[in-house]
């Protein structure tokens, strides 16, 4: 029997790029609009300028029309402002609705990552996590730090280049020289950035790490007298890395002193070769016009060093967030299979880490035959849960339907660690069981005896958090998320934790008398008395 897999929610709530085009198209057209906006604006001022000079006092300047120039400039000056603003904020929206696509790909990636599922319901310890969100950011944002202003640079000069061809040709070659020798050095100058910047983001994180482990460990540190040396020795790092961006701000501003000679380089190589042309009087106009559209152009160079700094760290964060990204050599699993056995033949147990851990072991999950793991602490019941889980190791179970991957497992097992998560959320979101009716929400929390303690705290949309339920009433909420689910494969880590032992014995013979058509494997310090039980010590 199968089951159909259910689309996840976050696919249906999460946008995706599509979303997001229609904003960079918007950004697109206004950034263009305010570029032409810009160039009109410088040139046509100047022209104006230059025919009202020329007009003088003469009958001309009666004849002069001073309101249609006087009325394009300030249009042009408004339009300026409006594009860029404009700008901004469609391209922030587009970078925004990127950024909230990527975080949540990037989050299943990481849920569906080996060494996470290790970690249980951890993603990880929060300082990786903290650097990715921050690497989501320099993704998205590149676009509108680096391509959407580079496009606006190439199409300025590109546009520069063919009006200045037509007017003085000859004036086309001090400012390619200029660009040719720019882009060297902007490239030379990229490496030099790129390796900087990846040092500096090795030492903030060895930083980090140090002082975090310093910070962990105050008290024997301080017993040691090792704790100033330890401290001094994490801040070191960030000195480090400080001082490496220092340089960054050193290279920046060598690449914007270059680059910001564009504008007037243009500018007074359009005159010159227009006047060696024989341009004069009311001819020179034209040359005016473009020189000041290339001093406007010329703005869109300033601070050009910001481009390459954040394309760098575009490519550094691509490169740290490919880490979560899910093999494309790892099986998709198959829908789930309701089996009714699984056996591990000799079963090597290995830790989260990879390492194996003590003998191997035969086991056999069978419906209505719990199997139970005892031993003392630290014999590795929980990582074994997790191993049959599929989450540690990639052992292939057989069943009464052919072999079992570990992919299929994650697919078909239903995990209840020894210490519960409890969401800040409702009792009803707390319960993983969208689809169950209210009155079976309410005979899972009576089995568990919780049912009481949800009443009085409001019922089933109750506001819950993890401080307000005690250890046995979270446990006891776990439990009753293994109540209501439908996998055939339930796995029980220390289920009487934090119960007493009256109590735990009732619980759990409901919930394997609840269970009793699927395979459950539980792990305990104490004896479980259960029918049909398969013990197996560890």
């Amino acid at each position: 029997m199968t089951t159909p897999v259910e689309k996840p929610i976050d696919a249906e709530i999460a946008p995706t790029a599509a979303d997001s085009r229609p904003y960079w198209r918007y950004a697109l057209a206004l950034a263009v609009t305010g570029v032409l906006c810009g160039v009109l604006l410088g040139g046509l001022s100047a022209w104006f300028l230059g025919s009202v000079a020329l007009a003088g006092l003469t009958t001309a300047a009666f004849a002069f029309n001073f309101h249609t120039p006087g009325a394009l400039v300030r249009l042009f000056a408004i339009g300026r402002t409006v594009a860029r603003y404009g700008e901004r904020l469609a391209g922030h929206k587009a970078a925004l609705t990127d950024q909230v696509a990527r975080r949540a790909a990037i989050f299943r990636a990481m849920a569906s990552a080996p060494a996470t599922r290790a970690a249980s319901w951890q993603f990880g310890d929060q300082a990786r996590l903290t650097d990715y969100l921050d690497d989501v950011e320099d993704i998205d944002y590149a676009r509108l730090r680096v391509d959407l202003p580079a496009a606006m640079i190439g199409l300025g000069l590109l546009g520069g280049a063919i009006a200045t061809l037509i007017v003085a040709p000859w004036g086309v070659l001090p400012p390619a020289a200029l660009l040719a020798f720019l882009a060297l050095f902007a490239r030379k100058a990229r490496r030099a950035i790129a390796a900087t910047h990846e040092r500096a983001r090795a030492d903030r994180s060895d930083g980090a790490s140090r002082l975090g482990a310093a910070l962990a460990a105050v008290v024997p540190l301080r017993a040691e007298r090792a704790w100033e040396r330890s401290c001094v020795a994490a801040l070191a790092r960030f000195n480090e890395a400080d001082s490496r961006v220092l340089a960054i701000r050193r290279m920046q501003a060598a690449c914007d002193a270059a680059a910001v000679l564009i504008g007037p380089v243009a500018a007074l190589s359009t005159l010159g070769a227009a006047w060696l042309q024989g341009a004069r009087g009311e001819a020179f106009l034209t040359p005016v016009f473009l020189a000041f559209a290339w001093l406007a152009l010329g703005e869109l160079t300033q601070n050009a060093s910001r481009l390459l700094v954040a394309d760098v760290r575009r490519a550094a964060a691509l490169r740290s967030a490919a880490a979560w990204t899910p093999p494309d050599a790892q099986p998709a699993a198959r829908p789930m299979r309701r089996v009714r056995r699984l056996d591990s033949g000799s079963l090597q147990r290995r830790a989260p880490d990879g390492r194996p851990i003590g003998r191997a072991l035969p086991l056999t999950l069978k419906t209505g035959s719990p199997l139970i793991l005892t031993g003392p602490s630290g014999a590795g019941k929980t990582s074994l849960l997790k191993q049959i889980a599929g989450w540690t190791s990639e052992d292939v179970f057989v069943s009464d339907e052919g072999p079992v991957s570990a992919a299929e497992r994650r697919g078909m097992a239903m995990y209840c660690p020894h210490d519960a998560a409890v969401l800040a959320d409702t009792v009803r979101a707390n319960l993983f069981a969208a689809s169950r009716e209210d009155s079976e929400l309410r005979d899972a929390l009576a089995a568990v005896e919780l049912a009481d303690r949800i009443a009085e705290a409001g019922g089933l949309d109750a506001w819950i958090t993890q401080d307000m339920l005690s250890l046995g009433e979270a446990q006891r909420l776990n439990l009753a998320r293994a109540w209501l689910s439908d996998k055939p494969l339930i796995l029980l880590d220390e289920p009487t934790e934090h119960l007493d032992a009256a109590q735990g014995r009732r619980i759990i013979a409901r919930l394997l008398a609840r269970l009793s058509d699927r395979m459950v494997a539980l792990s305990s310090h104490r004896a479980i008395d259960a029918p049909g039980a398969a013990v197996t010590p560890l």
